[in-house]
């Protein structure tokens, strides 16, 4: 499955991440790897923590990117 994470450093220069899909499921790491590593082992522990207390999983994403030439 994949879904939308964001990744921005903040004012002590780590990197949270987190992912809008899937609220209060938020991460951060010294680097932006980390942070990505660790985002991802969230959204594990949060999709298992859905299905064992029988709640829905927010379907992935699907989107696309487009060039626009102007």
């Amino acid at each position: 499955m994949k879904y939308r994470v964001i990744i921005e450093p903040d004012e002590s220069g780590w990197f949270v991440a987190e992912c809008p899909s899937l609220p209060g499921c938020i991460s951060q790491g010294k680097t932006r790897e980390e942070a990505r590593d660790n985002i991802m082992d969230a959204i594990k522990g949060y999709i298992a923590s859905l299905e064992k207390h029988g709640e829905p999983v927010p379907p992935p994403i699907t989107e696309e990117i487009v060039e626009v030439v102007v």
